[in-house]
């Protein structure tokens, strides 16, 4: 089981990085719901021209919009 180091770390198992094709330097996201933190690898180019000819809302800041996505 992954515990936190004294400088806030945490190692993620093998098994787990292997599931989600994480490697050493790949960054990642981390999205806090209630108790939980979910972790989201980040893919370049994978989000392009997702959100061509969308409107943008600025009565919602980022981490709002993000955190809607785990409710």
């Amino acid at each position: 089981m992954p515990k936190v180091s004294a400088k806030r770390q945490i190692t993620l198992p093998i098994s787990g990085c292997n599931e989600l094709g994480i490697q050493a330097g790949d960054e990642v996201e981390i999205f806090r719901h209630g108790n939980q933190f979910n972790i989201i690898k980040k893919e370049i180019g994978m989000a392009a021209g997702l959100l061509k000819g969308t409107k943008i809302n600025n009565t919602v800041s980022d981490v709002q919009s993000r955190q809607k996505h785990f409710e």
